[in-house]
């Protein structure tokens, strides 16, 4: 299952936080504003409706009343519907056959018990408000008044309020992102510090950022030194006890060369001793060598101008190998500003590494800011690829192989080399089968 970001969780916090509240304040602004426009309209209604009933009342106290005369002459607009209940008979402005059924029975029984009253009924569809009031002689008025334009404004009220209310979770959205992504960027400066010093860059370290990750940065700091002083001591260690083992391996190089000349003379098993020693005298030599370089990866690289195509032939021509291995990309510069020595090494260890478990390169590859070797082995596994560039780590072809006069210290010279340059070294799947091992300078080209 795939875990929501912690910047994803705060601003969807922050939203739901800012709908919930706007929701809230905006129902009780709905509800506070429709009631007093109900309350208020009901109001103006009732007081019309009383104005009117007198006038009606007025008009009726004569012995032979024009009731549809009377009816007319009220001022009700288009928005009001005007009844009268006389003699046991209805009676409107207009013929409305159904005009007795317009009025609640229990408003009829409130009016014909002398009480006025008024209650929302529905009519054609739309909201409305009947008012009743008792006149003399036993009759009653009645004043329908329509309450749909209030019920549209209501509903348009409702809409705006909808919108605002998204509107506030959409900005409740937007603050919660932008306040985890300051809050976030100290920690993003600590994760930028970590990968720094990841990389090989052993000076990064974090700034004052916040008061409140003090003791984080002092502690951060704290540990990156330790790091450097403990990496500074193992180097020192390693360039010291390499030092020292080179006086006496030479002196061993020396009697074994001695030896070894002599072998003719020697009966099998001590010729088969004396070839054992040199060969694991040359191989000593070459494990001490490889120490001392590493030991020397921290220096900067001198970066001048080299010709790495010709570079590349130097290197095949060193090892026996046809210089049509080299493979130039077109419209790619050849001259580059990198360390010859370092990059001579690294490309040479590349070679090596695919005469000796490879089954030998098939091509050396030259292009924008990265140099390739090809081989023709069984490659190199996804899980071997992300520590196949540390120190002492061999392969599995160089186990199934048996070959033991390598020393696990050649690919971790190649990937010191490239971080010197700022670059790194990675080995993929070559199309076809086999290892690719790549070299990435960046900065590299003119």
């Amino acid at each position: 299952m795939k875990l929501i970001g912690l910047r994803a969780r705060v601003s969807a916090a922050f939203a739901i936080g800012a709908l919930l509240l706007s929701a809230c304040i905006s129902f009780v602004s709905y509800e506070s504003t429709r009631n007093t426009l109900f309350a208020e309209r009901e109001r103006t209604a009732v007081r019309a409706t009383y104005y009117d009933a007198a006038v009606v009342n007025a008009g009726i106290s004569g012995p032979y009343p024009d009731l549809i005369a009377v009816l007319r002459s009220l001022d009700t607009g288009a928005d009001r519907y005007v009844l009268l209940y006389f003699d046991g008979r209805w009676h409107s402005r207009s013929a409305d056959p159904a005009a007795d059924t317009a009025v609640p029975v229990r408003l009829q029984e409130m009016t014909a018990a002398g009480e006025p009253g008024a209650q929302r009924i529905a009519r054609n569809g739309e909201p409305a408000l009947i008012v009743g009031i008792p006149l003399s002689r036993g009759a009653a008025f009645y004043e329908i008044v329509s309450l749909g334009e209030l019920e549209r404004t209501l509903q348009l009220l409702a809409l705006v309020l909808t919108a605002v209310a998204i509107m506030v979770a959409a900005g409740g959205a937007a603050l919660g992102w932008y306040v985890t992504r300051h809050a976030l960027h100290p920690i993003a400066a600590v994760a930028d510090a970590a990968r720094g010093i990841a990389a090989g860059d052993l000076t990064t370290r974090l700034p004052a950022i916040e008061p409140d990750l003090a003791p984080l940065t002092v502690a951060f700091n704290d540990m990156a030194d330790q790091l450097t002083r403990r990496l500074e001591r193992d180097r020192r260690f390693a360039a010291d006890v390499s030092h020292e083992l080179r006086s006496p391996l030479q002196t061993l190089e020396a009697a074994a060369s001695v030896i070894a000349k002599r072998r003719d003379n020697l009966d099998s098993r001590s010729a088969a001793a004396v070839t054992l020693l040199t060969a694991e005298v040359g191989r000593f030599q070459a494990l001490v060598n490889d120490l001392l370089e590493l030991s020397r990866s921290d220096q900067p690289a001198q970066r001048q101008a080299v010709d790495v195509a010709e570079l590349a032939r130097r290197v095949c021509r060193s090892r026996q190998l046809p210089e049509e291995l080299v493979q130039l990309a077109p419209d790619v510069p050849t001259v580059w500003q990198v360390d010859r020595r370092r990059l001579e090494q690294a490309l040479g260890n590349l070679i090596d590494n695919a005469v000796r478990y490879g089954g030998g390169p098939t091509a050396v590859r030259v292009g924008a800011g990265f140099v390739e070797v090809d081989d023709a082995g069984p490659g190199v596994a996804e899980a071997d690829g992300a520590v196949i560039f540390d120190r002492f780590v061999r392969g599995p072809a160089a186990n199934a192989r048996g070959a033991g006069d390598g020393t696990g210290l050649g690919l971790a010279i190649v990937a010191e080399h490239a971080a010197a340059h700022g670059g790194t070294a990675i080995v993929t799947e070559r199309p076809g089968g086999g290892a690719r091992f790549r070299i990435d300078l960046p900065g590299c080209l003119p």
